[in-house]
């Protein structure tokens, strides 16, 4: 079993998943940093300066008028975080885009590595060996 085992780590797409993975989750930082500092503040700026990820509503327990998310998560409300909801599809749409691109990007590679290199055009052809050969026939009957 443990053989068996060593057989499955070390085939290529169990090594290829693991590095898809980590490099998953490296870049989902970077696109929740790219959604967090660089997409937020626009998305404030057309909302009125509103930090779109602190709307919620409070559906139980009482919080301070004006508190962030995080204060009212730490008070015991029950809140419903629709802002963080909406900057999580935001995330996911992003991350699905980029991913869409890099496999697009990809399949146009692997198409042009696999592309047949052109024909190199034939030189006329003379005549065939069977034609050659029902000559020499033909010469050696008469």
């Amino acid at each position: 079993m443990l053989n068996e085992f060593k057989d499955f780590i070390a085939k290529g797409n169990v090594m290829d998943m693991a590095v898809g993975i980590i490099i998953g989750a490296a870049f989902t930082a970077i696109v929740s940093s790219l959604v967090a500092d660089l997409i937020n503040p626009f998305i404030g700026l057309f909302t009125g300066g509103i930090d779109f990820t602190n709307m919620y509503f409070v559906l139980s327990g009482d919080v301070a008028a004006g508190a962030s998310l995080e204060a009212a998560r730490e008070a015991g409300a029950a809140v419903f975080a629709y802002g963080a909801f909406v900057m999580a599809i935001i995330n996911f749409l992003i991350i699905a885009f980029v991913v869409f691109m890099l496999v697009r990007s990809v399949n146009k590679i692997k198409a042009a590595a696999e592309k047949p290199e052109e024909a190199a055009p034939e030189a006329e052809s003379g005549p065939s060996e069977l034609d050659i050969l029902m000559e020499i026939r033909d010469s050696l009957a008469k």
